[in-house]
């Protein structure tokens, strides 16, 4: 599957059809976010953690430079080794590079977007290298050779059935209807990847800037086996991931699992200081943290910059109309959603991703459900800004003659009726008594939404007629 963000028109019109899509983007969008506004219901106060965990976030993007400064220090006190990638091709070259040093020829993987983010996995095939995701909805992904259709969810998009029906076809498994079933199944097969594995892979949910500590936040013991068990472990992060202290981790682990999957703490919180010390048992001989810029440096130094402080929780996927309708692959980009509609521009560039911004209903819904108060809609109002902007003359100059016409009462009134009386003679002239498209360039609005007719008595007309009485 190929991800194509100025594909959106396009890909959504299939997703609103894929009626299993529906049936599973109803049931599953639903239940995540009915059990955040439980989760969060819970609390005394859960606005004022909202901006408690806001205030976190807005101060480490303050400070990120010289945090990122503390975090090598830190990581390197410690006996591990950092690495920047100024984008997601030198990232790729330090795997490779540390694959090569450690005659590495197989690896497992938890769940990372900062990976899926980079093209990691392709490009270690390419080079002969095995790399098997171990979290089980990317597992479900790998298998059948998609996306993640969601941060937190990579299978949102899927149903039961259809995963039952990949397990049986890829792995052999015996038919069943069982969820507990196929997921046994699933363990046994990745148990055995783990104890071949000789190295693994991670991303990082949140990296503490005062003891340079990666913390990865599962539900699976997935994270666990694949950063503990073999002997090198590699995490690739964005250097957003970055917060200042404990105290606010505190703050945001409160948060996160509420936001993300609905509940008080998700089941592993796992904390990694390096490779393991002189006469610990367990823990990887050699640990590399890679700090991935990626386009995150332009999105600091932009009004955008609140963007980063996104947790990763998907909770405004979940509360979005639109995501609820067309999903996550729609958007053509890993980040999916009003966050997805928001990063991806940035992080790829406007032109090509020129239709996200546009694909949100601005209800606020995002922002309200978002666990730092990211503002999202303002966000996408100034991409929509920013698009219009670099638009060609003629439809710059188009709609500065439509503003002029809509902030002068006489030439509004006369727009109307002008407007009015076209569409009457387009329509009589097609027999239907109802004007459904608008010829070129207004179709650009008829061909995606429904066209009302005009009334036949404006409103000033029988204001004017009726006022006195």
């Amino acid at each position: 599957m190929e991800l194509n963000p100025n594909r959106f028109m396009e890909t959504a019109v299939i997703a609103l059809e894929d009626i299993r899509l529906q049936s599973a983007l109803e049931r599953a969008t639903g239940n995540a976010d009915g059990r955040r506004r439980q989760m969060l219901a819970e609390l005394d106060g859960p606005d004022a953690l909202r901006l408690q965990g806001r205030a976190a976030r807005l101060r480490a993007m303050a400070d990120l430079p010289d945090l990122l400064e503390q975090v090598e220090r830190q990581v390197t006190a410690n006996n591990g080794h950092v690495l920047w990638a100024v984008d997601g091709d030198e990232a790729n070259r330090h795997v490779l590079d540390i694959c090569q040093k450690h005659n590495l020829k197989r690896g497992v993987k938890s769940k990372s977007m900062a990976t899926e983010e980079i093209g990691l996995l392709p490009v270690l095939e390419k080079a002969g290298i095995t790399m098997l995701e171990t979290d089980l909805g990317e597992y479900i992904v790998q298998l059948s050779g998609s996306h993640p259709s969601h941060i937190i969810m990579p299978v949102m998009h899927m149903t039961k059935d259809q995963v039952g029906d990949l397990f049986e076809e890829k792995l052999g498994m015996p038919p069943t209807d069982e969820a507990a079933d196929m997921t046994a199944f699933a363990r046994q097969t990745l148990r055995e990847e783990f104890l071949a594995a000789d190295f693994g892979m991670s991303g990082g949910n949140f990296i503490i800037a005062e003891t340079g500590t990666l913390v990865i936040v599962t539900n699976e013991g997935n994270g666990r086996l694949s950063t503990g068990m073999p002997p090198v472990h590699i995490a690739v992060v964005g250097i957003e991931k970055v917060i200042p202290t404990w105290e606010d981790f505190a703050t945001l682990i409160q948060l996160l699992p509420r936001s993300a999957t609905g509940q008080r703490m998700s089941v592993y919180t796992n904390m990694i200081n390096g490779p393991a010390r002189d006469g610990e048992p367990d823990g990887p001989q050699a640990f590399y943290l890679i700090l991935l810029d990626n386009g995150r440096s332009d999105v600091y130094a932009s009004e955008y910059t609140e963007a980063l402080a996104c947790i990763r929780c998907g909770a405004c996927l979940n509360a979005c109309p639109v995501y609820q309708n067309i999903g996550g692959h729609a958007y053509g980009s890993v980040y999916s959603g009003p966050i997805g509609a928001v990063l991806t521009p940035l992080l790829q560039g406007k032109e090509n991703a020129s239709l996200l911004p546009f694909a949100s209903s601005l209800c606020g819904a995002c922002q309200a459900a978002c666990p730092v108060m990211i503002n999202l809609p303002d966000m996408l109002l100034k991409l929509r800004r920013d698009l219009q902007a670099e638009q060609e003359p003629m439809w710059r100059f188009g709609l500065k003659a439509w503003a002029f016409g809509m902030q002068h009462p006489l030439l509004f009134e006369i727009g109307g009726k002008a407007a009015s009386a076209a569409t009457r003679m387009m329509a009589e002239t097609t027999g239907s008594g109802h004007l459904e498209t608008l010829p070129y360039p207004l179709s650009g609005w008829t061909d995606h939404r429904d066209f009302p007719p005009f009334a036949g008595q404006p409103f000033h007309d029988w204001w004017r007629k009726n006022r006195k009485s």
